[in-house]
């Protein structure tokens, strides 16, 4: 696998797999709660990095050339399946470029997987560039309200500034042409390491339109 990839590998082992997470935070990659099957930490881990090799098979030149940076695991997507923007519905699609497995509970018992929009839309837009991205969140973990683990609520600037050595080493590792901030709290982080992102809508509530616009304009730019 090239270089970028095991350094990606090697990050989250080291700073995100086993982090604590608090009261109001969620990592996927190390808790549970009365919503995930048996071992779900493990396979969320696993999912980010078959994540992670798939991009790493495709990429044209051996990496990404660009680094897609949103929020933080929205309760429907990454939350469950480890993999920014990607809900369970989309890792039992034969199109789905990434081999995954469905961790939550919902699925163990009644067979039926969780499905996002926001993912939906974003898959929807990047897809046909497969191979020349890669997404992460500024906030790798789920950011809830106090008792209610499958509510989102915007993380705090403390909560955002923990994690910003992780994202630096993320561009880092990846060395993009262009690195993308998917609304403005990934912007922020962006802007505070220094990466010069080009700023997108979110594509939730209602900016899907102008999400693929922009995202349009990027791989125009590329090209």
């Amino acid at each position: 696998m090239p270089d970028w990839s095991t350094r990606l590998r090697r990050l989250f082992a080291a700073e995100l797999y086993d982090a604590p997470a608090g009261d109001r935070m969620f990592n996927p990659y190390r808790d549970t709660d009365g919503h995930d099957a048996p071992d779900a930490p493990a396979l969320r881990r696993g999912n980010l990095e078959a994540a992670v090799d798939a991009v790493a098979r495709s990429a044209s030149g051996g990496r990404p050339e660009v680094l897609v940076v949103a929020e933080a695991p929205g309760p429907w997507g990454c939350r469950f399946s480890g993999i920014p923007f990607t809900n369970e519905r989309q890792l039992l699609d034969p199109a789905f470029p990434v081999d995954g497995q469905p961790t939550s509970l919902r699925f163990a018992e009644a067979g039926e997987p969780i499905n996002e929009y926001s993912g939906s839309i974003y898959w929807d837009a990047m897809l046909p560039h497969w191979g020349r991205f890669w997404t992460w969140n500024a906030v790798p973990m789920h950011p809830h309200k106090a008792g209610q683990p499958l509510t989102i609520r915007t993380p705090g600037v403390r909560e955002v500034r923990r994690w910003h050595d992780l994202l630096a080493s993320v561009v880092e590792a990846t060395e993009p042409r262009a690195v993308v901030a998917v609304g403005r709290k990934a912007e922020g982080a962006l802007d505070a390491i220094g990466a010069g992102p080009t700023y997108v809508r979110h594509p939730s509530q209602g900016g899907a339109t102008l999400f693929r616009e922009g995202i349009a304009e990027i791989w125009d730019a590329l090209s």
